[in-house]
């Protein structure tokens, strides 16, 4: 199970059906190193093996992520980080779904360490502040 876009390990879930529109399939993974989000399938991951939201396990991408639901919308926004301008509306969709499951998602955001991620974290970070 590899990132299609840089070989490093992924994290599989399902996604909640209330943000399925926000993901890229219905069983998505998370790079553990570029942060991109990708179906599940582009990396060899059965739907078997993608972890319900409740039960799946981000720490491998990093301990500050929140877990069930909460850390999923997160994962998701992750993913779309890249293109910010572009993904906002489901930027803000997904983070009022991981503030009403929980997250602090200004805690996360300030904490999240990515230094190989597909995006300028710092840059993003400060965009995301901005938009909230």
């Amino acid at each position: 199970m590899t990132c299609p876009h840089c070989d490093a390990a992924v994290v599989a879930f399902a996604v909640p059906p209330d943000i399925r529109e926000h993901a890229p399939a219905a069983e998505t993974a998370i790079c553990t190193r570029c942060l991109r989000t990708m179906p599940a399938a582009e990396t060899d991951v059965s739907a078997r093996d993608a972890a319900a939201a409740e039960s799946v396990d981000f720490s491998a991408v990093d301990p500050v992520f929140p877990s069930g639901e909460a850390g999923v919308a997160l994962a998701l926004v992750c993913g779309h980080l890249e293109s910010l301008a572009l993904e906002r509306e489901s930027v803000e969709t997904l983070i009022e779904h991981a503030e009403r499951a929980g997250a602090d998602v200004f805690a996360f955001l300030g904490r999240l360490d990515a230094a190989d991620a597909a995006f300028d974290l710092d840059r993003r970070r400060a965009a995301l502040l901005d938009l909230l």
